[in-house]
């Protein structure tokens, strides 16, 4: 209603006018866009993996009725697949999308946020990350380098990788050429193994030359396309990455400019799209491999020997006492990871693991 107190011209030409202005700039800020650049580790048509940078971008878009614009660019076009994390915490690109991980030569504590040898699996480590104060940790490890990480999608259990050789004792590993990224890379390393990290774009041709014995990647849904088993014919079970989390990077500056509405669509297209992809990795792992075990029957599925993996896990264990003892929120993280998995897994154990050994 207008003001009695008044007069009709003053409205028209003075407060109604400037009503009118400022109603035009708030929705001028209103449907402000925001276009944000995303550098994922992968190439553009990385199953899974790049259907779900797309994913995210649509949701993201269609949430914010068009406010939100993300472009995506692949491995092949910045060329840098490793270099996420400082593209990211230069200002170069907004987003990205890669595995934590993969920065443990820069930033050590980063490798807790993807997956631990032995640890837990992927819906335990769901819960760990958003009711068992993960994200906080993951926030404390970011921050200084002008970083927010968020999980960005589990491939679900991964196998123990192709390996040219059997493997039969640990005698077998000394020397063992092994693409294998993370904490699991040093383990290997501390049980005689020699690993190294090399871009996806490069495993097979490594693996086909003979520069590498054995990699791990993924599990069914990746390895298919990427067409190891025909040079490798062991196919190792899992050990080492028993829920394997990607993430998206933010830089931190970019989000504080984001309108608070706009930081929870992205947020929330973060996290739905982690979702999708985890029941994706699952249903395409088990089409994949029935489709693998049929038209490559020479696949011969293997455990890891009990003496390779009692080595393993030993040296797990040695590994992750010895970063506690050297960095106080390395041991803030390891403990808060070590009593949430008594916990977690006490309830699996009693719950999906009894149902899956009971009806077996």
């Amino acid at each position: 209603m207008l003001p009695k107190q008044l007069p009709l011209r003053a409205l028209l030409t003075g407060a109604l006018t400037t009503s009118l202005v400022l109603s035009s700039f708030a929705s001028l800020a209103a449907e402000k866009v925001y276009r944000l650049k995303l550098a994922e580790t992968w190439g553009p048509n990385t199953p899974i993996l790049g259907e779900a940078t797309k994913n995210m971008a649509k949701l993201a878009e269609e949430m914010s009725n068009g406010r939100l614009q993300i472009r995506i660019d692949s491995a092949n076009k910045h060329k840098a697949p490793l270099g996420i994390f400082d593209m990211v915490k230069s200002g170069q690109y907004d987003l990205g999308h890669s595995s934590s991980y993969y920065w443990k030569g820069k930033v050590p504590n980063t490798l807790y946020f993807s997956s631990m040898p032995f640890g837990m699996i992927a819906m335990e480590q769901y819960a760990w990350f958003y009711r068992g104060g993960g994200m906080e940790l993951m926030e404390k490890v970011y921050a200084p380098h002008n970083l927010l990480s968020f999980p960005g999608g589990n491939s679900d259990i991964q196998m123990g990788g192709w390996f040219k050789k059997e493997i039969n004792s640990v005698e077998d590993l000394q020397g063992l050429k092994i693409r294998i990224p993370g904490f699991a890379g040093e383990v290997m390393a501390k049980v005689g193994a020699a690993p190294t990290n090399i871009a996806p774009g490069e495993l097979y041709t490594s693996l086909e030359r003979g520069t590498i014995d054995a990699l791990e990647w993924v599990g069914p849904a990746f390895d298919l396309r990427m067409g190891f088993q025909k040079i490798a014919p062991y196919y190792y079970t899992a050990w080492h990455e028993p829920g394997s989390e990607t993430q998206f990077l933010v830089n931190k500056k970019v989000w504080d400019k984001l309108p608070k509405d706009l930081q929870i669509i992205l947020e929330t297209a973060f996290r739905v799209t982690a979702f999708d992809m985890y029941t994706q990795s699952v249903d395409a792992n088990a089409n994949s491999w029935a489709t693998m075990s049929a038209e490559y029957p020479e696949i011969k599925v293997r455990d890891f020997p009990p003496e390779v993996l009692e080595a393993m896990q030993t040296a797990t264990s040695q590994l992750l006492a010895e970063q506690a003892e050297k960095d106080q929120l390395a041991k803030e993280i390891i403990e808060s990871q070590k009593q949430y998995l008594a916990k977690v897994r006490a309830w699996t154990d009693i719950s999906s693991k009894a149902y899956l050994d009971s009806t077996q």
